[in-house]
This record gives structure tokens, sequence and C-alpha cells, in this order.
């Protein structure tokens, strides 16, 4: 599976109007060594959902409960309307289980308490957190990718059943016919017939196994688009 690259810069959001601890944040971050970090910085959940709008490289949200014009909920639960994809990490003052509980609903990935974060911690609960989130996102593609799969191996199914079923009746008239006919024929006549029945019974058998082609196991690849000259 793809991990996070090693060298990738980390855009990171962070949501609070506690300036003591934006400035502990991104002290911790500088200090880190191994990874860089962009701190952008927002105090109101209005800048902080404008600045998610517009800006594609923000790889990880961190947001504080008690915020001017809102709360971190309410915060993430407009992310999720706005079918955001970026991760987000909770940060508190409080040790509050209930709250942490509500956060998780929401798909926020870790929950963190201010003056438990150290210069380790903060990132390393940054980089964690995009890991999960980055194997999460593989695995629903993976998932798709089956369902897809089945959906197709089942519309194929009901196809091949749909034309055995078109096959058999016509097939079932002819040998009913052939075994009429067949009792009005003289013995070279029905040294003929024996070699007919002989091929229908072929045709029979290469349709059953038609209609019992195990499909599940059959593996579809996504077709590539062709490449123009180089």
């Amino acid at each position: 599976m793809e991990t996070l690259a090693p060298h990738k810069l980390i855009t990171l959001l962070l949501v609070d109007d506690d300036i003591t601890f934006v400035k502990i944040a991104q002290h911790h971050l500088q200090k880190f060594q191994g990874r860089e970090f962009k701190l952008i910085w927002k105090e109101r959940v209005d800048d902080a959902l404008t600045e998610v709008r517009s800006n594609r490289n923000i790889d990880i949200i961190m947001t504080d409960f008690n915020l001017p014009g809102g709360n971190g909920l309410e915060f993430c639960l407009q992310l999720n309307a706005m079918q955001s994809e970026v991760p987000i990490i909770f940060v508190t003052s409080t040790r509050d289980f209930k709250l942490a509980v509500d956060a998780m609903k929401l798909g926020v990935e870790d929950f963190l308490v201010k003056e438990d974060i150290s210069e380790l911690l903060l990132p390393k609960t940054i980089i964690n957190a995009l890991e999960k989130a980055l194997t999460r996102k593989q695995r629903e593609a993976v998932e798709n990718r089956m369902f897809i799969a089945e959906k197709r191996a089942e519309a194929i199914r009901e196809l091949v059943v749909t034309v055995c079923h078109e096959f058999n009746n016509p097939l079932a008239a002819i040998k009913i016919s052939a075994d009429l006919l067949s009792r009005q024929f003289s013995d070279s006549e029905k040294n003929k017939m024996s070699e007919f029945d002989g091929h229908f019974q072929k045709i029979e058998r290469e349709i059953k196994r038609l209609r019992d082609i195990n499909f599940e196991r059959i593996e579809f690849k996504e077709r590539k688009a062709p490449q123009g000259p180089g």
C-alpha cells in the first residue's frame, strides 16, 4: 500500500483563537526533524471554511472546541456537509470524554488535550492521522473496485443465463423433432442420426459449461486510456 511520502511538505490548518497555543504548536512543528510543516492559522470558523474551500493544498486540520462564531463540532459538521476529505484532529483544554466521543462520531482522526501536547507528540499525531486517513482511503478504493467487479460479474451472469435459456428452448424443440423423425428412419439413416446426436450433445455440454462458469473468480481489469505519441 502507498504510504505518506517522507519528504512531503505537510500543510496544517490550525483553527484556534488562543495565540499562545498557536505559537506553541508552531514551535513544536519547527523543531521536529525529518518533516517540514506549513502552518495556516485561522481564529474563526467562517474564515477556516473559506480557507478550506479555496486552498486545495491543506493536508490536515486541527481545531479547538471553543471558537469565535461557533465551536469545533459545528465546524466538523460543516466540513462533512462540504464533503471535505481533509483529516481532522480535535484539541481541547479539558479532558472531556463525551466531547471526544462526539468528535470521533463525526469522523475526527484523533483527539488531543492541549496540556499533554509536546514537541514530539504533536507532529507524530499529525503524521499518524494522515497515515490512517490514507490507509482508509486506499481500503475504500479497493472495496469500491471489488463492488464494481461483483456488479459486472452479476450482470454477465444474468446475461449468460438469459442466453442459455434462449438456446435451450429451440434445442429442446429440435431434440423432440429429431426423436420423432428417427422413428421413421431406416437403419442407415439412423446411423446418421447418431452422428447428429453426438453433435447435439456436444452443444448441450458447451451451453452447460457456459452456464456454470464461476464469474466471481474472473478478474476485471480497468482499461487504460490510450496514450498519445510522446
